[in-house]
């Protein structure tokens, strides 16, 4: 006698969730980002990245980059809730370099820049000892015009380097010196959110900064850090700092020229000098601009992207734009280079 359910058919169950929700590692003629498209709105963010962190790891660290759409995520609170989903340690924004205000806790305004002009390519904070592994944007409005954030794989652009000069930079560093000079750059109340001198000075001694009070208001610091870093799970080397993004000659040539014309070289806003000293030349320079423009891409945003940028392997910027554009930015998974060779 034959048994009936060896010949009844098997019926698997329906994954609603796993349906409305698509995994794209190349799209838009790019694997930077990789795609994780809803798609209808009834998908929460939140639980579906916290059901799919290893999906979401590998993506990061093999893209560099993920973008999540067609999630509904219209607000900082929404933003918020998929940060908590993403990391168990949400930043706050230290040693800042650029004004940011604070919409909720640990969401911040991406970088209140001027909007007609470019924001350099650079990897987040990778000037200090301590920085984000990881930086996250939502777009609440999207640009009217233009206003995309460029991406660049930091690993590629240090390919594109040729091997001396990449030899150089290893050998010496980048030494980075910011003057904090009312009415010119962000004040030292700003950058390290105090008004005691004795706290900056506590601050720069615990993260290796040279400091000088060169009047009431003004505070010069120095710093020399790695050009090159090597991401702590892919064991992947890539080119992860500011020199390009600090360096004077990346300002719009105008303000670049005015600078140049009212103040010493020494009290410049921001400078980068190889980190023995010594000027980096206009060819390197030009160098390193090639190497971060071959590697550009970027997308069109759309309102409820998030976009999750692994900070170690590739860098960010954001294009000039016209009217409206409201991007929030977040910063996650603190990693310390203190000890830990390049």
């Amino acid at each position: 006698m034959t048994d009936d359910t060896q010949r009844r058919p098997v019926i698997r169950r329906r994954d609603p969730v796993r349906e409305s929700v698509s995994v794209h590692r190349e799209w838009h003629g790019s694997t930077l980002p990789a795609l994780v498209r809803a798609r209808g709105l009834d998908v929460d963010l939140q639980q579906w990245i916290r059901d799919h962190s290893d999906t979401v790891d590998a993506l990061a660290h093999a893209a560099g980059a993920v973008l999540f759409r067609g999630f509904p995520v219209t607000e900082a609170a929404d933003f918020r809730r998929a940060m908590d989903a993403l990391s168990k340690e949400v930043l706050g924004y230290g040693e800042r370099s650029s004004p940011r205000s604070e919409v909720v806790s640990g969401v911040y305004t991406s970088t209140d820049h001027p909007p007609d002009e470019p924001i350099v390519l650079h990897n987040e904070q990778s000037y200090t000892l301590d920085w984000p592994m990881r930086i996250v944007f939502c777009c609440t409005i999207e640009p009217d015009a233009d206003g995309r954030t460029p991406l660049a794989d930091s690993r590629r652009v240090l390919a594109r380097l040729r091997p001396d000069v990449v030899s150089r930079f290893t050998r010496t560093g980048i030494r980075y010196v910011r003057n904090y000079l009312p009415g010119i750059s962000l004040s030292w109340q700003e950058a390290f959110q105090t008004e005691r001198r004795d706290h900056v000075e506590e601050y720069c001694r615990a993260a290796d900064i040279r400091w000088e009070w060169l009047g009431a208001d003004h505070l010069r610091t120095t710093q020399v850090r790695a050009a090159v870093r090597t991401h702590p799970v892919t064991g992947e080397a890539s080119w992860f700092n500011h020199a390009l993004f600090f360096h004077v000659s990346s300002l719009p040539p105008e303000v670049s020229e005015e600078l140049r014309t009212a103040l010493p070289e020494e009290h410049l806003p921001y400078n980068t000098y190889y980190g023995d000293g010594q000027r980096i030349d206009d060819e390197v320079l030009g160098e390193l601009r090639a190497a971060y423009d071959a590697e550009t891409i970027a997308f069109d945003w759309r309102q409820g992207d998030v976009l999750l940028v692994e900070n170690m392997l590739v860098a960010h910027g954001r294009e000039p734009y016209r009217g409206r554009r409201r991007i929030l930015a977040a910063m996650s998974d603190p990693y310390s280079s203190a000890g830990v060779p390049a």
